[in-house]
């Protein structure tokens, strides 16, 4: 039986993949028909597939065109996962970090213009839970500043969503829209930042070329002693052959994926309705990567979360910490008070559901919940916040 996150040409491409004569992503027959099919599906000039989202990351910052990033500063939102910032410091740059929207989640365009130094080269826009951070108002800060802007669209998936920025970084995580257990994908207009990532991510071979990821294209050439193969220093991010094809066959169903988990949010949402202590996200996110809301209710975060498994449902995320107060960045610091406020108040329910009955169960038990702690006041048990 196959797996019901696998429901369409998964294990048919794979079997393509291993009957094929080369499993490497040097060949590269099905990373480039991956490449080709999300260009086209997005709208865009070129797709780079890489072997995680972090690593699009990286590639992107490093691929901005300044070749010693030393001394220079990345400003990203202080309320999103640790890679944005490590992208930045494995390309050699300082991570600055700009406050958030207290609704949205979404980097705040006045604070990155308050955040802004002569040193600051680039953006990294986040798209916290599904939902694009105000590309207008973020475009016309980088375009007065003459800055690079990365979009982070990991938690994103919506074609119909122009590409604003000079890149765009996409993940294939197991828990992202579509998913092939680890990959990811840079997409860009602008050809030589296109070609530049694309060395950066495969060993820095001098024959990569914007649209194109093969490095054996022609034996007579390379097979000789005298034969230059690197002129940039990059590293292996390549996306294994398997990897691609299993991509390739969600990206087939992604529209199918994406409507599902905006039928799941719903659900969720109908049940806080019952409730004024769980305040979703505002706007109206594109995909939902997941359905986040700030929590202040009448127990813990801890306890509420408890009585939500107790009634049936499968857990609910907590937000990432804050980057700058991670060990590992315990050296960088920060000022964003409406981060830190939010962080530890965040709630996030699952989406990635493969079957919407389930969806509608796990939102029963959400309501359900919210109808324990009701009931509970009214007997005078507790004090309802």
């Amino acid at each position: 039986m196959n797996p019901s996150k696998y429901l369409g040409n998964e294990l048919k491409y794979i079997e393509r993949v291993l009957n094929s004569e080369s499993w490497s992503a040097t060949d590269g027959s099905w990373n480039h028909a991956l490449e080709q099919a999300f260009a086209k599906k997005f709208n865009v000039k070129y797709a780079i597939a890489m072997n995680s989202g972090t690593a699009t990351l990286h590639s992107a910052v490093a691929a901005s065109g300044f070749k010693d990033w030393l001394g220079n500063e990345v400003i990203s939102p202080a309320f999103t996962v640790i890679m944005d910032a490590t992208a930045t410091i494995h390309a050699g740059a300082t991570p600055v970090f700009a406050d958030v929207k207290p609704d949205t989640f979404n980097i705040d365009p006045e604070d990155i213009e308050r955040k802004i130094t002569p040193r600051t080269k680039a953006i990294i826009a986040v798209a916290i839970y599904g939902l694009n951070p105000d590309m207008d108002a973020i475009m016309d800060i980088a375009n007065r500043h003459n800055l690079i802007v990365i979009e982070d669209n990991a938690q994103v998936f919506n074609p119909e969503y122009k590409l604003r920025g000079h890149f765009a970084s996409y993940s294939f995580e197991t828990t992202k829209h579509i998913s092939c257990g680890e990959g990811g994908m840079l997409v860009t207009n602008d050809k030589g930042l296109a070609e530049r990532a694309r060395k950066i991510a495969g060993h820095g071979y001098k024959n990569l070329r914007a649209d194109e990821g093969r490095t054996r294209l022609n034996q007579d050439v390379f097979q000789r002693p005298d034969y230059k193969r690197h002129d940039t220093i990059g590293w292996n991010y390549r996306m294994p052959e398997f990897t691609a094809a299993i991509a390739l066959a969600q990206l087939e169903r992604a529209d199918e994926l994406v409507n599902l988990r905006k039928k799941s949010a719903e659900h969720f949402k109908n049940a806080m309705a019952f409730c004024d202590y769980l305040v979703p996200q505002k706007g109206e996110p594109n995909s939902f990567y997941t359905l986040g809301a700030v929590y202040n209710g009448p127990v813990s975060w801890e306890e509420f979360r408890k009585e939500y498994i107790n009634q049936g449902g499968d857990g609910i995320y907590s937000a990432w910490s804050i980057p700058y107060h991670e060990p590992a960045l315990s050296h960088l610091s920060g000022n964003c008070p409406i981060a830190e406020s939010i962080q530890p108040k965040m709630m996030q329910f699952k989406t990635n559901y493969r079957d919407e009955e389930l969806a509608i169960k796990k939102a029963e038990a959400l309501y359900k919940t919210i109808m324990h702690y009701k009931f509970k006041a009214a007997k005078g048990e507790m004090f309802e916040l």
